[in-house]
């Protein structure tokens, strides 16, 4: 057994289409994984705790909004599920994708990985390749995974890689159109995360550094907030002035160089925007440095959530009516056409209206409310459907996630009081 060359045994296995992939967390990450190697024809393992979330992909039933069923049927031919680790002594590729939220403090919790991985250790076994995908701070990699393989030699009988995750649900881009960048502990371990990847994109750029792969996806999520922040302040200075900021940014759009478009919201959602730019804003201060800019342009997203139900609730009480104001949420989703409210705008607009005794319902295609987590996160509330009788119903109306099966002619026709924070419809007296 030790003169094996466990390299050359997984670099074979994976040029052939003969290696067996686990995918640790089918959330919206692992799902895309899952499918396209599935697609190539190589034998995949989902793992995963969601019992109803597992049990769904069994019968071909697609979890998410934006992945059709069709695209889950097939899976059957060379895809398997499982609620436990057992089976990751059978994989030959274990590519890590599960959440990294920050706690109450802002501080990165990585309990989710640092828990799961501790149960995955026990059926490791030498020849594996471990990729962990899941977004973190730099120096992760090396501090939290490479630590618990104490009893290989990385690079030799086992190997590890990072590969920053580049999901964007709801996009139409194919999956393999999205270049992908990744790492190895060693250079034997990047050959094989590169050649694992090259299976299901055209492109992979390979980093430097572990720390590198690391630190580029919290580049690109924190170069988002940051401009997302200066639109967000943007507006709130240009209504002051009574400027129309979409207006402007359409004017600016016109420089063939040097700008690029970011239009303002209601405020941040999301797993990603919100969360990963206070990884590196902690891990700065393990160096003794503050990240001032990352650290604003986080605060200016949280108070343009915050200024906004200010201008909805002055909004509100300028209608004369007695009694309790009937409101309607239209989408509560963080972004258009999927399902997914985590730290999401609309979310928190509902939560604090009710907090202020309006009646508030919503609608969205998207987001069902039967749902545990759902009702979880929205607490006590009523999901309607959206046509012409119910619009009429409520004293105003607030655009929040504008996806594309509302009807915008509908809405801006029939809702009393018409609230716009996506300058989607035509009715300005209310957009901001």
């Amino acid at each position: 057994m030790t003169n094996i060359n466990f390299y050359k045994v997984l670099n074979s296995k994976i040029k052939n289409n003969e290696c067996l992939v686990g995918i640790v967390g089918v959330g919206y990450v692992g799902i895309q994984l899952f499918i396209n190697f599935c697609k190539k024809r190589i034998n995949t393992i989902g793992f995963d705790r969601d019992k109803g979330k597992i049990s769904k992909l069994k019968r071909g039933i697609s979890p998410f909004s934006h992945i059709e069923d069709k695209k889950i049927k097939p899976l059957k031919n060379y895809g398997s599920y499982a609620n436990g680790f057992k089976d990751i002594k059978k994989c030959d590729v274990i590519i890590i994708c599960l959440p990294t939220p920050v706690k109450k403090t802002t501080h990165p919790d990585l309990s989710v990985v640092e828990n799961s991985f501790k149960k995955i250790k026990k059926f490791l076994k030498r020849g594996q390749l471990i990729i962990l995908e899941s977004t973190t701070y730099p120096g992760t990699t090396r501090e939290k995974i490479a630590k618990e393989l104490k009893k290989f030699v990385i690079g030799k009988d086992i190997f590890l890689s990072y590969s920053p995750e580049r999901e964007n649900p709801g996009s139409k881009m194919p999956f393999e159109n999205v270049t992908k960048v990744s790492s190895g502990f060693s250079r034997y371990c990047s050959d094989l995360s590169r050649s694992v990847y090259k299976k299901i994109v055209k492109k992979v750029v390979m980093a430097n550094t572990l720390e590198e792969a690391e630190m580029t996806k919290l580049l690109e999520n924190i170069y988002r907030s940051v401009n997302i922040g200066l639109v967000n302040e943007l507006k709130i200075i240009s209504k002051a002035m009574n400027i129309n900021i979409n207006n402007v940014i359409k004017l600016a759009s016109t420089k063939p160089f040097g700008f690029e478009t970011f239009f303002p919201g209601p405020g941040i959602g999301g797993h990603c925007i919100p969360i990963d730019p206070y990884y590196l804003y902690w891990r700065a201060k393990q160096f003794g440095l503050t990240a001032k800019f990352i650290k604003l342009a986080g605060d200016i997203n949280i108070e343009t959530t915050s200024w906004t139900i200010k201008n909805i609730i002055k909004i509100l009480k300028k209608n004369k009516k007695k009694g309790k104001q009937n409101i309607l949420i239209l989408g509560v989703a963080y972004k258009k056409n999927i399902e997914d409210i985590r730290e999401s705008a609309g979310v928190k607009i509902l939560i604090q209206l009710r907090k202020k005794k309006y009646k508030v319902h919503f609608a969205d295609p998207y987001v069902n409310y039967k749902d545990l987590e759902v009702k979880k996160i929205m607490g006590k509330t009523k999901q309607i459907k959206l046509n012409k009788k119910n619009i009429q119903k409520y004293d105003c109306v607030i655009l929040v996630t504008d996806h594309d099966k509302f009807d915008y002619r509908e809405i801006s026709r029939y809702s009393k009081i018409l609230v716009d924070t996506r300058n989607k419809l035509n009715r300005k007296e209310n957009f901001f």
